[in-house]
């Protein structure tokens, strides 16, 4: 990609002076853009039979110029696998439909279509009606408060929210937070932000966010602030500074699911005689790495730490009991 840089530079350098009216020629525009004629002479070919450009040479002047003062250059010639790229990425915008980013990206792919030169297409085998994106579900947010959120990430400005912690409904605490990072997961959303309240950067879910005011007052996210290297081990979107060595043995029916994927960066597996499989990861927090082994149900035990295979056996026992008699 990078090498086509200068090229697409110099022809909308090529483009604005022959827009100016000085009727410029091979040998001006080769001297100031510091190239060889040659060069120049093909970027004018380019123009004039792959671009439809409306050029012409005028004898006269001694130089080019365009027979429609209106033209205007196209801001970008793709090939047809760009193009296909490009259509494929507007239908996964669907994700990220009921928040205001859905509208501007919109709008964006639409000046990327404006912006192509009419004669671009896809190809007759291309049919995107064999192409289909199923997303994740949506948490609900409240009207406005991502705007506020986004606001206030983009500005570097405090924010006064009313929180639902997950203990419940009617558990709601107001607080002022700042807002340092916005990340996107599994169909929420979630900002990471210092809480005034708990002196801590605490990981907020926008869904649980009952009301966000902006207030005056404006923050400097901290040099040591790394959120990258802070989320390096994490599973799932919460983390903290303590990491845990955890072994999971999964069971040989779906020994295949878990091979096939790469589920954590830290994952090393290893085959068991039976066709068994265990996992170990290193993660930051265990929250959401309980949530996913449930969903394995019976296909997957814990082999360490024993602490968590202890809370896992609680939960299932748990589960049994709710389930007694049914």
């Amino acid at each position: 990609m990078a090498k086509y840089k200068p090229q697409h530079a110099r022809m909308l350098f090529i483009d604005r002076k022959i827009q100016e009216g000085g009727f410029p020629n091979c040998t001006t525009l080769a001297d100031e853009w510091e190239v060889s004629s040659k060069t120049i002479q093909r970027d004018l070919d380019y123009l004039r039979y792959d671009l439809d450009a409306p050029l012409e040479y005028s004898a006269k002047e001694r130089g080019y110029f365009y027979t429609e003062p209106r033209y205007q250059l196209p801001a970008m010639d793709v090939k047809e696998s760009d193009l296909f790229a490009i259509y494929l990425a507007e239908k996964l915008l669907s994700q990220y439909e009921g928040t205001p980013i859905h509208h501007n990206l919109c709008q964006v792919f639409q000046k990327i279509e404006d912006s192509l030169p009419s004669k671009t297409s896809l190809g007759p085998a291309s049919d995107f009606s064999r192409f289909s994106f199923f997303s994740a579900s949506q948490t609900m947010i409240r009207p406005g408060i991502w705007q506020a959120v986004f606001d206030g990430l983009r500005t570097l400005h405090s924010l006064e929210i009313r929180y639902q912690t997950a203990g419940g409904p009617g558990e709601s605490r107001r607080r002022r937070i700042d807002p340092y990072h916005g990340v996107r997961f599994e169909g929420d959303w979630y900002v990471i932000a210092y809480c005034h309240l708990r002196k801590d950067i605490r990981t907020f879910s926008l869904a649980r966010i009952e009301e966000a005011l902006p207030c005056q007052e404006s923050f400097t996210i901290p040099a040591d602030f790394d959120f990258q290297t802070m989320s390096a081990s994490h599973f799932g979107v919460h983390w903290s500074e303590k990491e845990t060595q955890v072994r999971i043995c999964f069971s040989r029916e779906v020994a295949p699911y878990i091979r096939e994927r790469t589920w954590h960066s830290s994952q090393q597996v290893s085959d068991g005689e039976d066709g068994s499989l265990v996992l170990e990861l290193t993660v930051s927090h265990l929250f959401e790495l309980k949530k996913w082994l449930l969903s394995w149900g019976r296909h997957a035990k814990v082999l360490g730490p024993v602490e968590l295979a202890r809370e896992l056996a609680a939960e299932a026992a748990a589960m049994v009991k709710l389930y007694d008699g049914t």
